[in-house]
């Protein structure tokens, strides 16, 4: 497979990176470095996703005829690469990467219409109704209830761990329509306005301090059968085809290349556990740097293995179990490792938020080592959310072994 860009590529990435120079404010990128949980704020992914809008590279991932830029497996790539090395906010998937491709393909004209443009200005912010108390890795197991009363449904039951449910003013939801079928055939996709009687959303503060996930209660909530993405008891089909893209919608590789690097960084003229030893001079130390640098290369190298599939017009399908699993297991070491560089002082957990600006807390030692510790504590759940890592090892199993 041939690794290199062509002439053409190479003169996007330029683009690409000027235009990161010239328009990517320094406060999102100490934001985004002081950010230690999976998603930064609302304020902070609502200013760059304007930026983008207006450059009209928002929707770099949707097809031309919905509003997309139209770029090549190849661009989007060094987009996201670029934006990770130049330190920019991940964009929040929930509205962009998740529920729009959801709308755009299986949605209605009208839908599409209304909601696709809205998404794009900010104008709607979405969060994911899936995980119940009890219906998580067993996803078809759910029990929220959504009853159909004339020309709308009336919806009872409850969701958990709904990320950002606390910004978001529309909610997409998956509810039992039909118990009488296999479980698999009677799920539903909805599209819920959150400001309306019958919500309620309870905080979840995670063991790291911050407030990124929710409990959002339902109660007689009504939703429009025009609200209804696909047919009834298609939701299921439809949860399959966005999981695929929340776990291989986006590249990792470059990120967290991005992050070791800067963490390695910081080791430089740090103390090791021996007397008189530099840190980066510490044998057990560099080994454990070396092999993390070698775990980041060989994944990088799947993921460019995967591009080149879909350079080719073939969707990655089920890799995107591989990506998933490996990416999490990368995730939890680097932070694991961010506490090796820091030593005593990233046992320090702040639980003011944020941990950027001028009311950041100040710092023991290194502003740089009182991010270490919330960050390892809230990595914990990249092996869980998104799927288990025990479920990606069987879907791998039954779907790429066929065992």
């Amino acid at each position: 497979m041939d690794m290199s860009f062509s002439a053409e590529e190479l003169a996007f990435r330029d683009e690409v990176r000027a235009f990161l120079r010239d328009n990517l404010p320094d406060q999102l990128r100490v934001a985004t470095h002081n950010t230690t949980s999976v998603f930064v704020e609302k304020d902070v992914n609502l200013e760059w996703q304007r930026i983008l809008h207006a450059r009209g590279w928002l929707a770099y991932q949707w097809p031309v005829e919905v509003g997309g830029t139209g770029w090549s497996p190849v661009q989007r790539y060094i987009f996201e690469s670029e934006c990770a090395r130049a330190g920019a906010p991940t964009l929040v998937a929930l509205s962009m990467k998740l529920v729009a491709p959801v709308i755009y393909t299986f949605g209605t004209p009208e839908q599409k219409a209304h909601f696709l443009p809205r998404i794009l200005s900010g104008d709607d912010y979405w969060c994911q109704g899936f995980s119940e108390p009890g219906s998580g890795s067993d996803l078809a197991s759910l029990k929220t209830r959504a009853e159909l009363q004339g020309d709308h449904y009336v919806v009872n039951g409850t969701k958990i761990w709904t990320t950002h449910a606390h910004h978001a003013n529309w909610l997409f939801c998956l509810v039992k329509t039909d118990t009488t079928v296999k479980p698999q055939r009677g799920i539903t996709f909805l599209l819920i306005d959150m400001n309306q009687p019958g919500i309620e959303v309870r905080p979840i503060i995670t063991m790291a301090g911050d407030h990124d996930v929710n409990q959002v209660f339902l109660d007689n909530v009504k939703v429009p059968v025009a609200h209804r993405v696909g047919a009834e008891g298609q939701g299921w089909d439809i949860a399959k085809f966005l999981l695929e893209n929340e776990r291989g919608g986006a590249w990792h590789a470059p990120g967290l290349i991005a992050q070791f690097e800067s963490i390695r960084a910081s080791a430089t003229g740090r103390p090791s556990s021996r007397p008189g030893v530099p840190l980066t001079d510490d044998p057990a130390f560099a080994a454990k740097a070396a092999r993390l640098e070698l775990e980041l290369s060989a994944f990088e190298m799947i993921e460019m293995r995967i591009l080149g599939e879909m350079a080719q017009g073939r969707r990655p399908g089920p890799q995107t179990s591989v990506v998933k699993l490996l990416a999490s297991n990368l995730h939890q070491a680097i932070d694991q490792f961010r506490l090796d560089v820091f030593g005593y002082d990233a046992l320090q957990l702040e639980t003011r938020r944020p941990l950027y600006g001028n009311d950041r807390p100040e710092a023991i030692g290194d502003p740089d080592a009182q991010l270490a510790m919330p960050a390892y504590l809230n990595s914990r759940a990249w092996t869980i959310f998104g799927g288990t890592n025990e479920v990606q090892k069987s879907i791998i199993a039954k779907t790429v072994l066929g065992l």
